[in-house]
């Protein structure tokens, strides 16, 4: 994907870590220009209380060969994400690709907790981090990506649209969370498809973030050592790699035939032929059906 991206202008809205700065860096290894977005920064953290920053992310676009500009935006406020978009225009005159990515409530929901015991204020906050978030930056950065043809908007959520349909996911709130997001790109795929531009929900697989590796107590270098401690997690996948499926959208000419619709990793993986970090192509959606929820043994290898 060296170059393949070389002049386009993207913004990853929630790029302090994880599935954002997977996405942010391998735009950028693509030659892309890189706005990052998120509430951490190197003076401020944001109630997640982590090291992560949005400088840091900027700084590993432009080392793997892209221009990374952090800029700190709570999306939950219209007027900041207003001036996001003023300042893209500005200073490109335009705007090619758009990751919804905002998310930040991974503390704020509980395992099989039913809707009358969970918290109710850490619910509809969860609920706010997780949907209007996407909503705000849609309504004030769409129009700049409409300025031009051919612009990509990927709503990231967790889970396929398909079995999103048949599966509880963890919790009431969570679940309507990761669903509106799979509608979001519907939706949006009626609006921006007669206008030019195309949307996707994208989810990643079981993914080895910052915060997944912290609690397996793995580094990305050996993360191999805790499949010991859970054997699915063998299936698990960097966050380069969902990247990597966000590059190959952004470079492919006939992305619309995307439009509107729910895809994962694995299975980009498979359409573009890229590959994870490892060299593997795992496959987290199809083994989640076939053997981790079916209550077969792990057997991660013969999907990856």
């Amino acid at each position: 994907m060296a170059g393949a991206l070389e002049g386009r202008i993207a913004l990853v809205a929630g790029a302090t870590r994880g599935a954002g700065r997977g996405i942010a860096v391998e735009l950028g290894a693509a030659g892309a220009t890189v706005y990052v977005t998120g509430r951490s920064t190197r003076e401020r953290r944001s109630e997640y209380d982590r090291p992560e920053t949005i400088e840091d992310t900027a700084d590993l676009v432009t080392a793997a060969g892209g221009r990374g500009i952090a800029v700190p935006t709570d999306h939950l406020v219209p007027a900041q994400v207003a001036a996001l978009a003023e300042r893209i225009d500005a200073e490109q005159g335009r705007l090619d690709v758009l990751v919804n990515d905002i998310w930040g409530a991974e503390k704020l929901f509980g395992w099989n907790v039913p809707v009358w015991e969970h918290d109710l204020e850490d619910g509809l906050r969860l609920l706010r981090l997780a949907v209007e978030t996407h909503a705000v930056t849609s309504h004030h950065v769409l129009p700049l990506l409409l300025k031009g043809p051919g612009g990509l908007v990927v709503e990231m959520t967790d889970g396929t649209a398909e079995y999103n349909r048949g599966t509880y996911r963890n919790s009431f709130f969570y679940d309507l969370a990761k669903s509106s997001v799979l509608r979001m790109a519907f939706s949006l795929g009626h609006e921006l498809g007669p206008r030019g531009a195309t949307a996707v929900a994208l989810t990643p697989g079981w993914m080895r973030s910052e915060i997944m590796l912290e609690h397996f107590g793995v580094t990305e270098d050996n993360w191999r050592d805790a499949v010991a401690r859970e054997p699915h997690f063998g299936i698990s996948e960097s966050p380069s790699y969902v990247g990597r499926a966000v590059a190959a959208l952004a470079a492919d000419r006939d992305v619309a035939r995307w439009n509107g619709r729910s895809t994962s990793s694995g299975q980009l993986a498979r359409e573009y032929g890229f590959t994870d970090l490892d060299g593997s192509r795992p496959d987290c959606w199809r083994y989640l059906v076939e053997v981790q929820d079916a209550g077969r043994p792990a057997a991660p290898e013969a999907y990856r």
